[in-house]
């Protein structure tokens, strides 16, 4: 009887680790978040500054490597490498995507975003962060693992252990 209560209390102690750590683990948390306030236009001129450019005709790529920095009208970014990928349409060659790496900082007006990395599809508009990415809007920030924006909208998630310090005093 003794080794049966003692069993009992075993399984009870291993159930209650078990839930604490289900519980303690990265949950999949999600926020709402707007960046910049208003639709980025992406039809005004791109401006590319790098310490060194390579082509590749074959493939539709081209890569900026370090010391990156993007800015087009109130949108920046800044990273260590950023590799620009065309489609070829019908004959014309335009930007598919924009992949950036090597700590990933994106600002716009008083709105920043960094992470590891980040990827902008030009078609969708959506600009998605990787890796410890922070979120500053003013006196808020956010932090988590992704961040994806509509560029056209404004709005975005913050997913994967959200962390958030909010100012009361200020609107969402």
């Amino acid at each position: 009887m003794k080794s049966h209560v003692c069993t009992m209390r075993h399984l009870i102690r291993l159930a209650t680790l078990a839930a604490f750590l289900a519980l303690s683990g990265p949950a999949a948390a999600q926020v709402q978040i707007g960046f910049g306030g208003v639709a980025h236009d992406s039809r005004q001129p791109v401006e590319v500054t790098s310490d060194s450019l390579g082509i590749d005709q074959t493939t539709g790529r081209a890569v900026f490597d370090g010391n990156v920095i993007i800015v087009q009208g109130d949108l920046r970014m800044a990273a260590g490498r950023v590799e620009v990928v065309y489609s070829d349409t019908g004959g014309a060659r335009s930007v598919e995507r924009v992949i950036a790496t090597g700590g990933v900082l994106v600002t716009r007006g008083a709105d920043a975003a960094e992470g590891a990395e980040a990827t902008y599809d030009i078609t969708a508009a959506l600009l998605t962060m990787v890796g410890d990415v922070l979120v500053t809007q003013g006196p808020t920030a956010i932090s988590g693992d992704r961040m994806v924006v509509n560029m056209t909208t404004g709005s975005g998630t913050v997913e994967g252990r959200v962390r958030t310090v909010l100012d009361p005093g200020s609107a969402p």
